[in-house]
């Protein structure tokens, strides 16, 4: 049997109950097929486990050809972010509630993983943006997401007021509880909750989605994937910016947020003919029909 991959990690939300006895099961079969196992540091600390060669994410990046992710979208975001500059491929198992990027079930994972094993999977590449906080022309901090970027108010204080230049050209000035830019995986997050549209991943695009803006009007806009976002924060009472819900809470008036597409893209494997409007059914639940009500 050939192959696909000789070196594969696994990556466990392992403060999950279950989530040890999948992830056993995982590593004895990929073991059993010739594949070298690395188990997150973490993961293997936790599952207690010392069969296998426990790794940190710095040398999965270096040695894997494959990681999977086995716990919740969350998870999967997760390794996304520490792999996708690395290009190890990435395959998800759904031990989370929603699972949208991680698209294969508990109930199948056996046959879908011997599949892509096999070399017999779907491949598509996501884009990731990169940010970046600027203060008086120095860069702050800096982050990537494969979900969105998120520029808001803190929980104890009003609207927050964003200036919003796109290529250098300015767009408008808004009032609301903050601003979603997200690509089209993060276009069924947070930005759906926001009433933004939803992107095909193939799409080079990303849409710009306020949170509870101020004017009725102002509504979400898609934008080519290739353009520079520049978000300044010009009234706030503790502003922050997040990437993939991982916080910089040290933001100040006069903070400039910088957004571009990543120099890379985040590459999942699927199991055979995966159709993203199957998914879409699924986990929308558009395939339910509306109850009716009866009158009184």
């Amino acid at each position: 049997m050939v192959q696909a991959f000789r070196h594969v990690a696994l990556i466990g939300r392992h403060e999950s109950e279950g989530v040890r006895t999948t992830l056993l099961e995982i590593a004895e079969m990929i073991s059993e097929r010739g594949a070298e196992v690395l188990i997150e540091a973490q993961t293997a600390q936790s599952i207690g486990s010392q069969r296998f060669t426990a790794a940190s994410m710095a040398r999965i990046a270096r040695e894997a050809d494959l990681a999977i992710s086995i716990g919740g979208d969350g998870t999967m975001l997760g390794v996304a972010r520490s792999l996708a500059a690395s290009r190890v491929q990435l395959v998800g198992i759904n031990h989370g509630r929603l699972g949208f990027i991680t698209d294969i079930s508990l109930a199948d994972w056996r046959s879908a993983l011997s599949a892509i094993l096999d070399g017999v999977y779907d491949a598509e590449d996501r884009t990731l943006l990169s940010a970046r906080a600027m203060r008086d022309g120095t860069e702050i901090w800096h982050d990537i997401c494969l979900n969105d970027v998120v520029v808001s108010r803190s929980s104890r204080s009003g609207m927050i007021e964003l200036q919003v230049d796109v290529d250098g050209v300015y767009m408008y000035n808004q009032r609301a509880d903050g601003l979603i830019v997200a690509t089209p995986t993060g276009s069924t997050a947070y930005a759906l909750s926001a009433n933004g549209p939803i992107l095909h991943p193939e799409l080079a695009g990303i849409v710009l989605v306020p949170v509870a803006p101020q004017a009725l009007s102002n509504r979400p806009i898609a934008l080519p994937d290739n353009v520079e976002v520049r978000i300044k924060v010009i009234e706030a009472s503790e502003p922050r910016v997040s990437c993939d819900m991982q916080v910089f809470g040290d933001l100040q008036v006069g903070d400039e947020i910088v957004v571009r597409r990543a120099p890379f893209t985040c590459r999942f494997l699927h199991p055979k003919n995966h159709n993203h409007y199957a998914t879409l059914r699924s986990k929308l639940n558009w395939h339910e029909l509306p109850i009716l009500q009866r009158p009184d």
